[in-house]
């Protein structure tokens, strides 16, 4: 072969390498730091009900050194949220409660509901990224224990927020009257909904439920929407994290939501009910995938308004 057809043979390998080389520099350098806000507006609250903002937040996975995100998340008071709602995996750290505190104290009396993922509870671990081809993560062996109850007594005592795992509160907010449940993170089984019915029958009659849940399995769906829940908001999927362009469709979930269904807002149906679905991508990643690619870490603005 002669060095010109040699040449042209390896000319598309060259170019391959090159976009990936600058796939890598983005998605690692760049994007994961691209924080967004995702605003929508849903049509759930009884006529003549004032609109009520709800800020969603999820999988920060924080580490004491992520300062850009810490002070971005600092910030998110000032979309004057009415509600916050916390959909889980705030750790990504032994020492991550520190970066926690700073990207929330901001939102300190701002009414709150909170469950957990699994990462609030443990310590992230490597794991070769293309397994999550294979299915859901939910197997993994146990790693060092978080000190969960720190970041609780943060969220309860400091912000005011109430924990929802396998439990149903009542708040109200701007004179609408909500009801609130969710599970602890059905990722690893560790969810308890039939705690639900007896939390729910001490509870006055509401305006609007919220069903929050960390993993948007279809199990909890279906039960959600069983147990009158009228909003539906999830994190846990990043996304995919690492997404085709333009594409409408999740690489992996890490659970079994359909894949187009793992970002963003969208409907869930179920026993002839269909509701809101909302699943974060969340503000992070974990401290041994540290990337972003054509899904940029995001915090979702949700607009309540009357139907």
């Amino acid at each position: 072969m002669t060095r010109p057809l040699v040449t042209a043979a390896l000319a598309p390998l060259g170019v391959a390498g090159a976009a990936a080389v600058g796939a890598a520099v983005w998605g690692v350098g760049i994007e994961r730091y691209l924080f967004t806000v995702r605003y929508h507006a849903l049509r759930v609250l009884p006529k003549g009900a004032e609109p009520l903002r709800v800020l969603h937040v999820s999988d920060a996975h924080m580490a004491p050194w992520q300062h850009r995100k810490q002070e971005w998340m600092s910030r998110l008071v000032e979309l004057s949220p009415d509600l916050v709602v916390n959909t889980g995996d705030n750790m990504g750290h032994r020492d991550g409660l520190v970066g926690v505190r700073t990207a929330f104290s901001t939102l300190r009396e701002i009414p709150g509901l909170v469950v957990h993922g699994s990462n609030d509870y443990q310590e992230p671990a490597p794991r070769n990224p293309l397994r999550y081809f294979l299915g859901p993560s939910g197997n993994l062996p146990v790693h060092k224990h978080l000190d969960v109850d720190s970041l609780d007594r943060f969220f309860t005592d400091d912000l005011g927020w109430s924990i929802l795992d396998d439990t149903a509160v009542s708040l109200e907010v701007k004179g609408t009257r909500i009801t609130a449940f969710g599970v602890n993170d059905a990722h690893r089984n560790w969810d308890h909904p039939e705690l639900i019915p007896p939390a729910l029958e001490s509870l006055d009659a509401a305006d609007l439920t919220i069903g929050v849940m960390h993993a948007p399995y279809r199990r909890t769906l279906d039960t959600f929407i069983e147990l009158g829940a009228d909003v539906l908001l999830a994190g846990h999927t990043h996304g995919g994290q690492v997404r085709i362009p333009f594409s409408d469709k999740a690489l992996v979930s890490n659970c079994d939501i359909p894949l187009d269904q793992a970002r963003g807002l969208s409907e869930w149906t179920h026993a002839d009910r269909t509701v809101p679905l909302n699943v974060s991508a969340g503000l992070g990643h974990s401290i041994y995938a540290p990337v972003r690619f054509a899904c940029r870490p995001e915090a979702t603005l949700l607009t309540l308004l009357p139907r």
